[in-house]
């Protein structure tokens, strides 16, 4: 039998077919947007607004009288700040704040009726695009938190330029205060804000808690948000004065600075960063003591048809300073009586923080998430949602029990 050969593609044919598979190739920079055309917006700050001022102010760009109705929500007042190109120091020698802040940043504010609507407004303003892809700081503040994120949580998720790693933070007082700033370690205030809580991560002075963090833990079924609670001070620094907790997506209240350490304590995050003092004896004499690590163990039991928590926490410190140089500290019998008395203290410090979030009905400790994790048949049977756990954290009964180990008391005893 002949065999028969199928002739060879023409090379004209075999050039065009290579032609069109690297043709998807060549479009790279189809949607290319230069630097210059864009408003790089670094920071953005929520505050309340008045009805008065709205009507005074606002132009119809997102709705029309009588046509197209405006949002039944209450006002905002939204400021954003926006890097001036080619202006932003780039290595060191170029820092440094004060009087050269307006050089670096554009601070321009607008009201609306909702994130996305002050938005608009605010690009009727600017000629460039808005572009959120280097927005890293978001204030808001106490007065939107109280009432409600669900209108910021909405539209900064939906957007896909916003990065999980922002920092979200709820400012006591005005909120465009913070991006009026002129720290003088810094030229650009927005930078300044996140070395701020970046650096307390570091120190162990808050948990590492980025808008996404946040996100994830408001969603969750068993567990509460919270926020960096901050303040803006006279010489234009920035203080952290708490952890804003929240219940759904209403800030409910806030802790002190110290509160934060309890925080950390009862979930184990490390590295541990707040110091005590404690009273020795009753002349008045005291000393400092430096908590360098925390670890936390969690225990779950249903008793009585309701789940019962133990938590025990395990805290290593340091002696740092005596407030006299009458007295020695050097003995066992004295440290092991200043671990004693630290306990009792910091077994009422951790139990008092847990029970002020249960009276708000917010669990930002995960207490839920763990019995979820746990239990899971008692979870579907007797809780299956969040609202009901709400409910239940109230009159959950938790103990708390602190071990306290004094590690090291420094090179000088006397």
């Amino acid at each position: 039998m002949k065999e028969t050969t199928r002739p060879a593609m023409p090379l004209k044919r075999v050039a065009l077919l290579l032609m069109l598979m690297l043709l998807p190739m060549l479009s790279g920079c189809w949607d290319r947007l230069e630097l210059e055309e864009r408003a790089v917006v670094l920071g953005i700050s929520i505050d309340a607004a008045a009805q008065e001022e709205v009507e005074a102010l606002e132009d119809e760009v997102s709705h029309l009288k009588g046509n197209f109705p405006t949002p039944g929500t209450e006002p905002i007042r939204l400021a954003v700040q926006i890097a001036l190109p080619g202006r932003i120091p780039l290595g060191p020698g170029e820092g440094g704040g004060g009087s050269n802040n307006n050089q670096t940043i554009w601070v321009v504010d607008v009201v609306g009726h909702t994130i996305d609507d002050a938005i608009m407004n605010l690009q009727q303003q600017i000629s460039g695009r808005l572009f959120f892809g280097h927005l890293r700081v978001i204030v808001v503040s106490e007065e939107i938190a109280r009432n409600g994120l669900q209108n910021l949580n909405d539209y900064m998720r939906r957007n896909s330029e916003v990065r999980r790693m922002a920092w979200l933070m709820i400012a006591r007082g005005n909120a465009k205060a913070l991006l009026d700033a002129r720290p003088k370690l810094e030229r650009v205030p927005t930078l300044y804000m996140i070395s701020t809580l970046d650096d307390a991560v570091k120190l162990g002075k808050f948990p590492m808690d980025y808008i996404g963090i946040y996100w994830s833990n408001s969603s969750k079924k068993g567990q509460e948000g919270y926020l960096p609670y901050v303040q803006l001070m006279n010489q234009q620094n920035i203080e952290l004065k708490g952890l804003a907790y929240f219940k759904g997506d209403k800030m409910i209240g806030a802790t002190k600075p110290l509160e934060i350490g309890a925080f950390m304590g009862v979930k184990g995050m490390n590295p541990a960063g707040y110091r005590g003092s404690i009273s020795i004896d009753n002349t008045g004499n005291s000393v400092l003591l430096y908590s360098t690590h925390r670890q936390s163990k969690i225990d779950v039991a249903i008793e009585n048809g309701r789940p019962h928590f133990r938590v025990v926490i395990a805290i290593e410190l340091n002696l740092e300073e005596k407030s006299s140089e009458s007295f020695l500290v050097d003995r066992p019998e004295m440290l092991a009586d200043l671990e004693k008395k630290d306990e009792e203290a910091a077994n009422k410090f951790h139990a008092e923080l847990i029970k002020k979030t249960q009276e708000s009905g917010a669990d930002i400790f995960g207490f839920g998430e763990f019995l979820r994790a746990k239990k899971p048949g008692y979870w579907n049977r007797e809780v299956k949602t969040k609202e009901q756990w709400q409910k239940m954290y109230k009159d959950i009964p938790i103990d708390v029990t602190v071990d306290i180990k004094i590690r090291r008391i420094g090179m000088k005893a006397r």
